[in-house]
C-alpha cells in the first residue's frame, strides 16, 4: 500500500541534461546552518537536507518525490507486522568498509535510543531480524503500512565507524552533548565531508566510489551560512553564490528581475504552528502563579481568535504564506476540507474569552521564537505578540537562533512557543503520532512540546496506523484532526511558501519538503 503525494511544485523537476558537462563547484548559502553531522541528532529539515547527501536510507525520494529503493533494493510485507527488506550489496561507507545489516540494526538501536531526535522514525518498530548480511525482516508493534514512506530519513550509519570514534549513541542537542559524529561524517551518499566550519561554512566533495548514478556535475558543495537576509542576497546578486534559500519574501521580485537569476517557488508541506504548555500545573514562564491558564481552552481560544493571520500574511509574508486551520496543508493524505476554515479574527470574542476564564485584564507569558529557521520567523512572532497585547496579554518575546532555541524547548523549558512541521511521508500519521499524541514511549508525541493530551486522539492515531482501508483511514483522520482543532490543541499559523533563488545557469530538483539533493544538480 502506498500513498502518492499530490504536490509537484513548479520548480520541482528540471531537466538536467548534463551529460559532458564539466566537475563545477556549488557555493550555496543559508539563513543557518545544519546543527550537526549527526543524522540521528536533530529532526529539522535543514539539517535533514544537508545530512542526506552524505548518509543514506533504505527507501529515498526521486525527482518527482515519488518512493524510490536505496540502501534497500526492494521490500515486501510478508504478514501484518512483518517487513522483509532486501539490502542493496556493493555499497561502501566513505572509508571504504562494507554497508551490511548489521549496520541497519545498529542504526536503529541508535535512533531509538536516548538522545536521538529521530525516535518518531523508528518507534513503531519492535525488532529488526538478521536475515544474512543482505537481507533482514522487520517487526512492527501492529501493521504499519506505510513503512517504507517512513524510511526515507531513517539514515544509516557505519557501526564499525561510530565504535572507533566513541559515536555510539547520538549527539544530544537538549544537553549540549557533542562527539565526533557531529563534526565528521562517515556515510554512504554521493558526498563527502571535507571541512567542517559550524556556523560559517561546510565543504563537500563528490564520492568517487559511490554505488548510485550522480546525474549532476557538482563535484564540490560550499556551504556558506550568511544569516543577514540583505548580505545573503546581495551574495547572490554579485556573483559571490550560486544558490541560495530562502529568499527573503520582499526581495522576491527584485531577483526575478535580475536577467542572470531566477526564482524557484512553490507550496511547502510545512505548517507553523504555536504551541502552549498544557500540562504543568504553573507556567515556568508567566505571572500567573498556582495556575496553568492553558489549561482552560478558552484561554486556548481567545489566543487563537486573537491572531490575525490575515495581516501577517499581506504585512509579514507579503503573500508568501496560506492561512490554515489543520496542522497539515491540502497536499498530505488526510486533508479534512470541510475542517479547513479557520475561527475567525475576533479580538473582541477573545477578551470575552479571557475575561470568562477568569483573566479579564489578561496576564503574561514568555514566548520563545527562533530568528533563522523559518521564513521570517521573529517577524512573524513579533506580529503575534502585538496581536496579543490588543487583548491584554503581555508577551515577553525571547527570540534567538536555532542553535540555542531547538536545545531549549525540545528540553520543554517553554511556555509559549513556535513550530513547523513538515509531514515527510506526506500522510496524515507523520503529523499525528509525533505531534498530536501525548507524549510517551518510541516517539509518540516527541514534538508535541506543550504535552497536549486527548485519549481518542491517542486512539485514533492507532488505528490509522494499521488501516488499509483508504476510506475508513480517512474518516478516522478527519475524526482525530477534528478532536484536535475543536481543543485548540495548537494554533496552527499558516502553511510556508519555498523560494529558492539561483543563477539561471544553476539547474535543480526542489523538493516540497525543502529538500535540495546535490546529485541532481548541474552548472551549466
Amino acid at each position: 500500500m502506498k500513498f502518492t503525494p499530490t504536490l509537484l511544485s513548479a520548480a520541482l523537476v528540471a531537466a538536467l541534461g548534463a551529460a559532458g558537462a564539466q566537475a563545477a563547484t556549488l557555493r550555496i548559502a543559508n539563513q543557518g546552518d545544519a546543527l550537526s553531522l549527526d543524522p540521528h541528532s536533530l529532526n529539522e529539515s535543514l539539517q535533514i537536507s544537508v545530512n542526506e547527501n552524505v548518509y543514506e536510507s533504505l527507501t529515498t525520494r526521486g525527482k518527482t518525490y515519488k518512493i524510490e529503493p536505496q540502501l534497500a533494493t526492494s521490500w515486501k510485507q510478508t504478514a501484518p507486522t512483518v517487513w522483509h527488506f532486501d539490502l542493496r550489496k556493493g555499497v561502501q561507507f566513505h572509508d571504504g568498509t562494507p554497508f551490511t545489516a548489521d549496520d541497519v540494526i545498529f542504526s536503529y538501536e541508535r535512533a531509538k535510543s536516548d538522545g536521538s531526535d529521530m525516535k518518531s522514525y523508528v518507534g513503531i518498530i519492535k525488532e529488526i531480524k538478521k536475515i544474512n548480511d543482505h537481507s533482514i525482516d522487520i517487526v512492527t508493534n501492529s501493521p504499519f503500512p506505510i513503512l517504507p514512506e517512513l524510511f526515507t530519513h531513517f539514515n544509516i550509519m557505519s557501526k564499525k565507524w561510530c565504535e572507533t570514534n566513541q559515536a555510539t549513541r547520538p549527539v544530544d542537542r537538549r544537553k549540549g552533548i557533542e562527539n565526533a559524529a557531529s563534526f565528521r561524517a562517515n556515510g554512504t551518499g554521493p558526498y563527502r565531508v571535507r571541512e567542517r566550519q559550524p556556523n560559517v561554512r561546510t565543504t563537500f566533495v563528490r564520492n568517487g566510489n559511490y554505488w548510485g548514478k550522480i546525474e549532476g556535475n557538482v563535484d564540490e558543495v560550499i556551504f556558506n551560512v550568511i544569516g543577514n537576509d540583505a548580505t545573503r542576497v546581495a551574495a547572490l546578486v554579485s556573483g559571490e553564490i550560486d544558490v541560495m534559500e530562502p529568499v527573503p519574501v520582499q526581495d522576491v521580485e527584485r531577483i526575478k528581475a535580475d536577467p542572470k537569476l531566477k526564482v524557484l517557488q512553490g507550496p511547502e508541506l510545512r505548517v507553523i504552528f504555536l504551541g502552549m504548555d498544557q500540562k504543568r500545573d504553573e507556567l515556568l514562564f508567566s505571572n500567573v502563579k498556582g495556575k496553568n491558564p492553558f489549561k482552560d481552552k478558552r484561554v486556548r481560544q481567545a489566543f487563537y481568535q486573537a491572531i490575525d493571520v490575515d495581516g501577517i500574511k499581506r504585512a509579514v509574508m507579503r503573500g508568501a504564506s496560506t492561512p490554515i486551520a489543520l496542522m497539515f496543508p491540502p497536499e498530505v493524505n488526510g486533508f479534512a476540507p470541510d475542517l479547513a476554515k479557520r475561527l475567525p479574527f475576533d479580538p473582541e470574542a477573545s477578551k470575552k474569552l479571557l475575561a470568562e476564564a477568569g483573566y479579564p485584564q489578561g496576564f503574561e507569558v514568555t514566548m520563545n521564537c527562533p530568528n533563522d529557521r523559518y521564513v521570517n520567523d521573529g517577524a512573524i512572532c513579533q506580529a503575534v505578540a502585538a496581536n496579543l497585547a490588543r487583548v491584554g496579554v503581555k508577551i515577553k518575546l525571547e527570540v534567538e537562533t536555532k542553535g540555542t532555541y531547538f536545545p531549549k524547548i525540545l528540553r520543554r523549558d517553554t511556555s509559549f512557543y513556535m513550530l513547523g512541521w513538515t509531514a515527510s511521508t506526506v500522510d496524515a500519521h507523520n503529523v499525528l503520532y509525533p505531534i498530536m499524541s501525548t507524549p510517551g514511549d518510541g516517539g509518540r508525541g516527541q514534538f508535541n512540546l506543550g504535552a497536549y493530551s486527548n485519549a481518542r486522539v491517542d486512539e485514533l492515531t492507532n488505528l490509522i496506523a494499521s488501516e488499509t482501508d483508504q476510506k475508513k483511514r480517512n474518516e478516522m483522520i478527519r475524526e482525530a484532526v477534528k478532536i484536535h482543532q475543536d481543543d485548540i490543541g495548537h494554533i496552527p499559523l499558516h502553511q510556508q511558501a519555498l523560494n529558492w533563488g539561483a543563477k539561471k545557469n544553476i539547474e535543480l530538483v526542489q523538493w516540497p519538503d525543502n529538500g535540495m539533493a546535490w546529485k541532481y544538480i548541474t552548472v551549466k
